[in-house]
Formats: structure tokens, C-alpha cells, sequence
């Protein structure tokens, strides 16, 4: 299935792509070579507003100095993603037990039991559950596909794809007067004939 984002555009706030990769972790190692950093305990990828927790994650530069990352979590536990949304407070969220992460096409993979969850400030409005998603934050456009129930969790039993989605205020507001209440809808004037 692919969808607007969670029937909302999510741009990823731009100021995002020039900001330093911040790595974080108990433990690694860099092989200068081949330009990857390899992260275990407590990893935390931070990218301007984007942050990337895990267990686990190798971080790859590529030539041009594009970021590339693989985040992995224990069994039992997710890897976890957030970026704030381009001009407005609110977040996208995500959790799955492999993340990939490629900073050149702004672009995430959530595989694994994978959730993401729009937030407007602290309230989560929309959510989308399957086994793998894909989020590209330049296009403003995700996918979602179901792994059937071989893949099911406890919080998608069936293993398919399963979004809730929450009327949006905007619209409730677009139906009422100024004072909240409803709008008083009176036909227009037949148009006079004219010979």
C-alpha cells in the first residue's frame, strides 16, 4: 500500500540536511578504508531535528559525504526514529526492529513489527502498523506492506497493514462560524432572466 503520509504532507525539516551526523554509543570503531563506523550500546544518531536510537547501528559515509545508517535493536526491543515536520510542531515517529537510514535520498526503512505515529506536539493523531515501511521525507510519501500472519504482533494480530487515522481539526473548524457554531447554509438568489 502507499500513502500520503499519514493522509498529511510530513516534510522533514529542511535545515535537517546540512546539519553534522552526532554519534553517540558506549562503544566503536571507525575503518577509515572503507568509512564506516560501527556503534553498539546505547546508540544515538543525531541528524538536526532527525534522532536515531538502537542497540546497534553501522554508519556508513559514502564519497560525496552522504550518511548512511543500519540500526538494529535486541530481540524484544525496537529501534526508534523521529523528525520534526517542515513549519509546523509536529513529529514523526517510528520504531521497527531494523532500521535503515539513507541521508542522501532523506529516506527510512522500518522493518520488523514496524510503527509510525504522527504527533502535533505531544498527542499522537495517526498511526500506520505493517511489517516493513518506507518513508521518504522528500517526497512527503510512505509505503506500508503487511507480512501476513507469520509477521503478526500483539498490537497487529492479523499482520497487515493498519493505519488509524484522526479527523483533522482544520476541517471541523472550516464547518463553523466564528463563535463555533454552526454555519447557517441559505440557497443562493435564483440569477435573473435576462431577454
Amino acid at each position: 500500500m502507499a500513502f500520503g503520509l499519514l493522509a498529511q504532507p510530513a516534510l522533514a525539516e529542511r535545515a535537517d540536511r546540512d546539519k553534522p551526523m552526532v554519534l553517540e554509543a558506549d562503544n566503536a570503531s571507525y575503518d577509515d578504508v572503507k568509512q564506516i563506523y560501527t556503534l553498539t550500546g546505547n546508540v544515538v544518531l543525531t541528524k538536526g531535528t532527525m534522532i536515531l536510537k538502537s542497540d546497534a547501528a553501522e554508519l556508513r559515509t559514502d564519497p560525496e559525504g552522504y550518511q548512511f545508517a543500519v540500526a538494529t535493536a535486541k530481540p524484544g526491543k525496537q529501534a526508534y526514529i523521529r523528525q520534526k515536520r517542515e513549519g509546523v510542531d509536529e513529529y514523526i515517529d517510528g520504531w521497527g526492529d531494523r532500521i535503515e537510514y539513507d541521508g542522501k535520498q532523506e529516506y527510512s526503512k522500518l522493518i520488523g513489527n514496524a510503527r509510525m505515529a504522527r504527533l502535533q506536539g505531544a498527542k499522537q493523531v495517526d498511526e500506520i502498523r505493517g511489517a516493513v515501511l518506507t518513508y521518504d521525507s522528500r517526497k512527503e510519501f510512505y509505503t506500508a506492506a503487511g507480512g501476513g500472519s507469520g509477521d503478526a504482533a500483539a498490537a497487529n494480530p492479523s499482520g497487515r497493514v493498519r493505519a488509524v487515522l484522526s479527523p483533522r481539526q482544520d476541517q471541523k473548524a472550516g464547518a463553523t462560524g466564528s463563535g463555533g457554531s454552526p454555519l447557517d447554509l441559505k440557497p443562493a438568489p435564483a440569477p435573473a432572466n435576462k431577454p
